[in-house]
């Protein structure tokens, strides 16, 4: 099943931290903190503007991203968890 974000939506799919510190001890997971980084792997067309221009999307398919801890909505399709999100959400680009 695939899936195609609307206007200014992002389909990403989060980059789980390491389940272990630095010491070696291993973390469960309702230790961990959400991730805050992932990989887009969809992409809209990008918003409508008041005149009805489309305003181009700034993040593109593979691009990894930084966003807001608590930010998007949070899907399962088959055995992954997606995000899908705003642009506004996403805090920047890694590179």
């Amino acid at each position: 099943m695939n899936i195609r974000p609307l206007g200014d939506r992002v389909v990403v799919e989060p980059i789980e931290q390491e389940a272990t510190t630095a010491s070696g001890l291993v973390l469960p997971d309702t230790a961990k903190e959400k991730p805050q980084q992932g990989k887009v792997i969809a992409a809209g067309k990008g918003r409508l503007d008041d005149d009805g221009d489309r305003i181009e999307m700034e993040v593109k398919v593979g691009d990894t991203v930084l966003y807001a801890k608590y930010a998007g909505t949070e899907i399962k399709m088959g055995d992954k968890k997606l995000l899908i999100m705003k642009e506004a959400d996403i805090l920047g680009i890694v590179e």
